[in-house]
């Protein structure tokens, strides 16, 4: 291989830390925690706890699926943190409509999240092997 084949080549990830996809759920795990601060408190075990659960379980099923072996099993991790972002994204729709917050930058990072789940997702489905 030449060197310049080499270079374009990306590093290969050897834990999920290693994930763009997953350290941009992270940070939006951090954003909905930030966010949920400033929701009224009456919200304390309804919004705000189903918020920060749906988040963390993005970056979470990332994480586990990560180490699973099989395609259909990785897939199987990867769908369920699709399914939490979309609940997510209705999170961010209520909040804003009721005028909880101001949610631009927590929609903004849930954007970049989504494209790259489905962009990590679509890679998974395309390759032979399935590591």
């Amino acid at each position: 291989m030449r060197k310049n084949e080499a270079e374009g080549r990306r590093k290969s990830a050897t834990t999920f830390e290693d994930l763009v996809v997953w350290q941009k759920a992270h940070q939006f795990v951090l954003a909905v925690y930030r966010l949920s601060r400033i929701f009224p408190v009456s919200e304390r075990y309804g919004l705000s706890s189903q918020f920060c659960r749906a988040a963390v379980s993005i970056a979470a099923n990332i994480a586990e699926g990560f180490r699973k072996r099989g395609k259909a099993d990785k897939l199987r991790f990867y769908n369920i943190a699709q399914g939490s972002l979309e609940e997510c994204r209705y999170y961010l729709i209520l909040a804003n409509d009721l005028g909880y917050a101001d949610v631009s930058q927590p929609r903004q990072l849930l954007e970049e999240v989504s494209k790259l789940l489905e962009g990590y997702c679509r890679s998974i489905q395309n390759t032979e092997a399935g590591s």
